[in-house]
């Protein structure tokens, strides 16, 4: 099991003059979870992040870092920042400088990286969001999207550990919620230990290991999110409403239908409570269709064109930024672009086959998600590695 990276130890805050915004709270985080902080608006899941850098410190308890108690001398926190890394919900409040670079370097230069560290750092941070070629860009001038890429890359330059987001998708269009819902399960995927606050229940549902229901500036329920989003006493009091596949599997279930025990958290996954529940065939078609994944980072990248030319009509998924700047820069279109492994699985089921474009660090991850659904499902969907 994974080591305990940040913990609460009843925690209270009380803002100056007002009403106490944190009440008591006690929680752990393992190293590389993904966490969902989900309540109403005034629940108190600002409050709580913003005390994971420091920004804001209780006034009783401790919040431990590595099993160590946070210390709020200058120094101090400075190395807390660099582990624990904050994008704010509002991007405009955390973009200061004036061109992207600058902004960008703003934490490794305060953290005296040389001028050689400083540029990498930058490049790095940009390369991963995206925004490759965006230096010299004035973030006013940037869409709601890129400036989000903007604030996330100044947080990655300086390779923090825990990176905590405020509202990750707030003011996005769907298309842009996606890409940034894509960005932070890449980061997870690195190694990252991830935590986000968010009211979108259907957001939070399918994407985090665990979930904290928030109401009040108190904790009304800790769990898996099958389980802690599975209650309607607690839902309904944090004014939120059951995840639609929660809903759904419980109304089939009341029905009379037999249902699998695992409650499904995507639609691949309420697919096969149906086929269960009605006995149909899971794979209708005869053979499943084959996967291929074709990494950006190491396959040649002379070898695409011939494969899609020869496989016209192949649906296409991107996974990751460099795999979809990658479509886009090779005028590749796009028919996935978010949860692309379950919907290349679910065109398998019915005898179709796909290409998923990656980058390395998220090969491994296609393998895993298939192999899982070959073990629950009993079918054996090929996935070849193109090279």
């Amino acid at each position: 099991m994974s080591s305990i990276i940040l913990e609460a130890r009843q925690i209270r805050y009380r803002y100056p003059r007002g009403m106490e915004a944190i009440r008591g709270i006690s929680f752990h985080i393992r190293k590389g979870e993904k966490i969902a902080l989900v309540g109403p608006n005034g629940a108190g899941k600002s409050t709580l992040m913003l005390m994971f850098n420091g920004m804001i410190r209780p006034d009783s308890g401790i919040i431990l870092i590595d099993n160590e108690p946070v210390s709020y001398t200058r120094e101090s926190l400075r190395s807390l920042r660099k582990r624990v890394g904050f994008v704010l919900q509002n991007p405009d409040r955390q973009i200061i400088a004036p061109t992207v670079y600058q902004d960008v370097a703003f934490g490794p230069v305060n953290l005296e990286y040389d001028e050689h560290e400083v540029k990498e750092a930058v490049t790095g941070a940009l390369r991963y969001v995206g925004l490759e070629g965006f230096e010299r860009r004035p973030p006013h001038l940037l869409s709601g999207g890129e400036k989000k890429r903007v604030a996330i890359a100044g947080v990655l330059a300086m390779d923090p550990d825990i990176l905590v987001f405020d509202e990750p998708t707030s003011g996005l269009d769907p298309s842009g919620s996606e890409d940034i819902m894509e960005l932070l399960d890449e980061l997870h995927h690195q190694g990252k230990t991830i935590i986000i606050s968010t009211h979108d229940i259907e957001l939070a549902y399918p994407w985090a290991d665990r979930a904290i229901l928030l109401l009040e500036g108190r904790i009304l329920q800790e769990a898996i999110p099958d389980v802690a989003f599975a209650c309607p006493e607690y839902v309904r009091q944090a004014h939120l409403s059951m995840p639609i596949l929660l809903d759904l599997y419980f109304e089939l279930e009341k029905r009379g239908y037999s249902l699998p025990e695992k409650k499904p958290r995507t639609l691949l996954d309420m697919l096969q409570v149906i086929d269960v529940a009605f006995k149909k065939t899971p794979c209708p078609h005869g053979n499943p269709g084959t996967i291929s994944v074709f990494d950006v980072d190491s396959s040649p990248h002379d070898s695409l064109p011939g494969w899609l030319a020869s496989h016209q009509g192949v649906p296409v998924g991107a996974m990751g930024t460099r795999a979809k700047q990658h479509a886009a820069d090779n005028n590749i279109p796009l028919d996935f672009t978010y949860g692309v492994i379950d919907k290349c699985i679910l065109r398998a089921i019915i005898g179709e086959s796909s290409l998923i474009l990656t980058s390395t660090g998220m090969v491994r991850r296609v393998e895993i998600r298939v192999i899982e659904f070959d073990n629950m499902s009993g079918i054996r969907v090929p996935v070849r590695f193109m090279c």
